[in-house]
């Protein structure tokens, strides 16, 4: 699968064309930008294949293999990053009398590198250089490490279960999934109906419990079994998140600044006073919504004369809200999956491509090998037939070896310098991963409507990647964009899911073909902004601990992580965390990925989302000519322009204004 000798041969000879480069270097684009995008490109085509194996097919050889070559792309990423012939090259351009005849992509570009180096330690004297760079190893080391202790904790809970009256109220396709895990565990003889069945902390497995087991200590068991992992015996994630701290802590320091969250605000929109006004703001305004939302749910629970309706803890919540939610709207989670099939939430969700965008996307199985039997390959092409970009689509939750949640990754992005004939440019090649319910029992995936809002999402992010028009393939896709504008494009697909037709196309019988009828579609998109607030509560947890733990913390003072997700969670939550509440040693999105004093980001996007989707609004959602219209101006500007312009010139391009909070509010049920 992975070979740690082609893998060490590949940097070497990166190493070669690095100081050829250095020795020849020109302030030029043909002499400086192309040699480089195409030495940058060799290294993350590769390690991207690798970190994507590592995702979806995790296994002790391929671990090993990253653990051995790991320290090798760490120190030639910071070799090139701190290669002085290359900085000052590009200064060079930068104070060159040509600067002004620059396209806006080349400048950003040009602006960007120079920033990086400097954040990457190329001003810092030798010593302080070193020490940087080691912080560098060890930090690569810490993600990965952490990254894994996720993967292994969720694995590692297995609840089994031998009597029926344990699992009541669980759904027919949770009870499927338990029995099709314990068969794989050695009971061959398990049923839906008569189990047993084995309980998992896996997303759909998780989440069903919390949502639909009547048994309360269940619940229990498997919430504070979720919110504990990773955080204890080999698996302790604690050690880590303190040592990551004080590293980026102490490279934010060598760099000059007062924290890591200043370092990361260079790369993004928003400032920390900003950000933090921004997670304030939306705080304050969900807080009396959230407590509506748990007075509500206590006089439903009363009214069912639950014995714990006076003092609901935080595994009753998911519980009684999905019962509150199916009294209020008529709405069953299980009663829809039969009409949100796979197969055709996609037909449909690739219908409503070809009429905001004017692309046809048709598959391509066949055309390159795949991971696992169920990954789709995809071609999208423009009205014309020709093809514009390819998607991987791996759809399906793998417990034994794929971690959690869902999310994009490039294969290779669009590039004019990067093109195999020297005129064309290569075209972009993406993967989707998603982690939602498998095929059961015969059936196709039968979708949940939270799995359908992932697909979209994700759909949105591979769009910027695959409908980008930016040549320069250092801002092409959503490469060069400021982080907190990223989500943009996948929040506003997820707008789509409640618009009336796209509803009526995605939601179709996976047996008879039978639309959802018209008033289920009605009761879909009023249940909308039900507890909306008090879901944005649990997102701001994250962003305010996250931008706490980088800006106020004291690695080894008086207060733990623990203690400041415990007091930033009096404000968050209604019912205080647990004691023993160590949801930090999962977050990975902090400690293992690009969200480090960037989670608010979400919310950031969501603004601009949501201010898009208005435009859709204003159009006339009914206005087949007008949305057509407006769909291709959202692909010209948001995803056709990718990193070379700023995201605010960008948006205003699209929207004629600066994005306003309004239809965020509204969207989340803050506003009427």
């Amino acid at each position: 699968m992975f070979c740690l000798v082609d893998f060490l041969c590949n940097i070497c000879i990166q190493e070669r064309d690095l100081v050829e480069l250095e020795a020849t270097v020109e302030p030029t684009w043909p002499k400086l930008v192309e040699p480089l995008e195409k030495i940058i490109d060799r290294l993350s085509v590769v390690w991207g294949i690798v970190n994507h194996l590592n995702a979806v097919k995790d296994s002790p050889e391929l671990r090993y293999a990253i653990e051995e070559v790991q320290p090798e792309k760490v120190q030639f990423q910071l070799r090139l990053s701190q290669s002085k012939p290359i900085f000052y090259a590009f200064k060079a351009i930068r104070e060159s009398s040509s600067w002004e005849s620059l396209s806006d992509a080349q400048k950003r570009i040009v602006e960007a590198q120079i920033r990086d180096a400097v954040l990457n330690g190329i001003s810092l004297e030798d010593g302080k250089r070193q020490q940087f760079n080691e912080i560098e190893q060890e930090l690569e080391k810490l993600a990965q490490k952490f990254e894994e202790n996720v993967l292994d904790a969720t694995k590692k809970y297995e609840k089994l279960v031998t009597d029926k009256k344990d699992i009541e109220g669980m759904p027919t396709t949770a009870l499927a999934m338990a029995a099709q895990k314990a068969i794989s565990k050695g009971y061959e003889n398990a049923t839906v109906e008569n189990g047993p069945w084995v309980i998992t902390l896996d997303g759909p497995s998780y989440r069903s419990v919390m949502q639909h087991a009547r048994n309360r200590f269940l619940r229990e068991e498997v919430y504070r079994a979720y919110v504990t992992r990773a955080s204890s015996g080999d698996l302790n994630n604690t050690p880590i998140i303190d040592q990551i701290l004080k590293l980026r802590l102490e490279k934010a320091k060598l760099l000059g600044y007062d924290n890591y969250a200043e370092v990361s605000m260079e790369k993004k929109m928003a400032t920390v006073s900003k950000a933090e006004e921004l997670i304030e703001e939306l705080r304050s305004a969900s807080w009396s919504s959230a407590i509506q939302d748990m007075e509500d749910i206590k006089i439903f629970a009363k009214g069912q004369n639950a014995t714990e309706a006076d003092e609901l803890n935080l595994w009753d919540i998911k519980f009684w809200s999905e019962r509150l939610r199916e009294s209020s709207y008529h709405i069953n989670e299980e009663e829809l999956r039969p009409f949100l099939s796979l197969p055709k939430v996609i037909d449909g969700l690739f219908s409503l491509a070809k009429m905001l965008f004017a692309v046809d996307i048709d598959p391509a199985d066949g055309l390159a090998p795949v991971w696992n039997e169920d990954v789709k390959l995809y071609c999208v092409k423009d009205s014309y037939g020709a093809p514009m970009a390819y998607f991987y689509f791996d759809p399906y939750s793998r417990p034994s070896e794929k971690h959690g949640g869902a999310w994009v990754s490039v294969v290779v992005g669009r590039s004019r310098a990067l093109s195999r004939d020297g005129t064309s440019s290569r075209l972009p090649i993406v993967h989707i991963v998603c982690n939602q319910t498998p095929p059961l029992a015969g059936k196709p995936s039968l979708m949940t409507f939270r799995e359908v809002e992932a697909v979209f999402h994700e759909f949105g992010h591979a769009l910027q990647h695959m409908l980008t028009k930016q040549d320069e393939g250092f801002v092409s896709g959503n490469r060069g964009i400021e982080w907190d504008a990223v989500e943009l494009p996948s929040t506003f697909m997820e707008n789509w899911c409640y618009q009336r037709d796209t509803l009526r196309s995605i939601a179709k019988h996976y047996e008879t073909g039978e639309s959802l009828p018209e008033e289920v579609c009605l009761k879909l998109r009023s249940a909308r902004t039900f507890r909306a607030g008090s879901e944005l509560l649990r997102q701001l947890r994250f962003a305010s601990v996250d931008m706490e733990l980088h800006t106020k913390y004291v690695p080894g003072g008086s207060e733990s992580v623990f203690d400041i997700d415990h007091r930033v969670g009096q404000k968050t939550h209604l019912i205080p965390l647990l004691p023993e509440d160590r949801f930090l040693c999962s977050l990975t999105h902090i400690f293992a990925d690009d969200y480090a004093a960037g989670y608010y980001s979400y919310q950031w996007a969501e603004v601009l989302a949501f201010d898009a989707f208005s435009a859709f609004e204003e159009a006339g959602l009914d206005n087949d000519k007008a949305i057509k219209e407006m769909g291709l101006k959202f692909r010209e500007t948001i995803l056709a322009l990718g990193g070379g312009k700023s995201p605010l010139e960008v948006f205003i391009e699209f929207r004629g204004r600066e994005p306003l909070p309004e239809a965020m509010l509204r969207y989340n049920g803050l506003l009427p």
